[in-house]
């Protein structure tokens, strides 16, 4: 059976405060648990006016407390805005709150633009120590140490427990799937990051050139794709072009908060309701059970037991609507009620 896990960004929507994103993401953490999906992933952006998601480390800590059975995760880190030892830390300490529940995505990409990237970090050169700084993680996440020669040789990276962090290669790209493939790691391509664009390549090159490792015996790979389901197809068009409109300001360098769909499908050239309707022929979106056929159609064609679904709208209450909707149409065994938390 295939099953779906959730990114989700704490999306910033117009006329919304920021920080109420961040409360709706720890209430539809809660409710995802409840329908029985298999993970809670959430991201780091810095300085960017559409995500309020700025550091995952410490959302996850609380999302933990509310928690008790659905992985949670980072997708990810930008591993090399960091120090590799001080991540290892926070995730020994997060494992501890969640135990054997922890997933570490990290990534090579700066999740911003380049002079917030060099405020987080001054060394320029920073992504070139990338597969480096992912082997010591590795060693000092899963409680190990360095080798011999090592400037962190007998350092570790504590809290001690019987369970780690789960690492992860995120990626859209090929270096992404070259390197989880030589470490023996697990891959997540971005699939709605680049609208499924070298997915089939970079999968094929995760598959062929794996090599198992003390962590993973079998190649194992997913993707996050962006969907919506409403409980009509009319509905789930609508809402479609909140996101359809924020791609096209972006594509012209302006990358601001969510606008509603009124706001979004407004003041349209014809040019832009031609670009926005072709979006819509290619998107993963319609009523629950349009949407989930979409979903296994892609997964099976690319030969995947997992997708991780990412939805973007302006009202948190659709979105939570559209992630109930697959967890029923995919015949999920709900864990228990969902939780009251309201949406801001």
């Amino acid at each position: 059976m295939l099953k779906l896990s959730v990114l989700d960004q704490s999306v910033v929507s117009m006329g919304r405060p920021q920080d109420e994103s961040i409360r709706n993401t720890l209430a539809l953490a809660q409710r995802c648990e409840a329908w029985g999906y298999e993970r809670f992933w959430v991201s780091e952006h810095h300085s960017l006016g559409s995500i309020a998601g700025t550091a995952p480390e410490v959302l996850l800590a609380a999302i933990a407390a509310r928690t008790s059975r659905i992985r949670l995760g980072s997708a990810g880190v930008m591993l090399p805005h960091y120090a590799a030892f001080k991540v290892a830390e926070q995730f020994r300490v997060l494992d501890a709150l969640a135990p054997g529940r922890m997933d570490l995505g990290v990534g090579r990409a700066p999740g911003s633009d380049g002079r917030t990237a060099q405020l987080l970090n001054p060394d320029r050169h920073a992504s070139e120590r990338f597969p480096q700084q992912v082997m010591e993680l590795q060693a000092w996440v899963t409680g190990q140490t360095m080798p011999t020669g090592h400037p962190g040789q007998g350092v570790w990276a504590f809290p001690m427990s019987e369970t780690s962090p789960a690492l992860w290669i995120l990626g859209s790209s090929n270096y992404g799937a070259q390197l989880a493939a030589h470490l023996g790691l697990p891959y997540a391509f971005a699939y709605f990051f680049s609208d499924g664009v070298g997915v089939e390549q970079a999968l094929d090159i995760y598959r062929s050139q794996f090599r198992p490792s003390p962590y993973l015996q079998q190649p194992k790979a997913t993707i996050c794709v962006s969907a919506l389901a409403c409980d009509t197809t009319e509905e789930a068009h609508f809402q479609f072009q909140t996101r359809a409109r924020w791609r096209m300001d972006r594509n012209r360098g302006k990358a601001g908060p969510l606008l509603s769909p009124e706001m979004a499908g407004a003041d349209l050239s014809a040019d832009q309701k031609a670009d926005m309707q072709a979006m819509l022929s290619q998107a993963l979106v319609g009523n629950a059970d349009e949407t989930a056929e979409k979903l296994r159609v892609l997964a099976s064609g690319l030969a995947l037991d997992e997708l991780v679904v990412c939805t973007w709208t302006h009202d948190p209450v659709v979105q939570c609507r559209s992630f109930e909707l697959l967890a029923q149409a995919f015949g999920m065994t709900p864990a228990h009620a969902p939780a009251e938390t309201a949406f801001a």
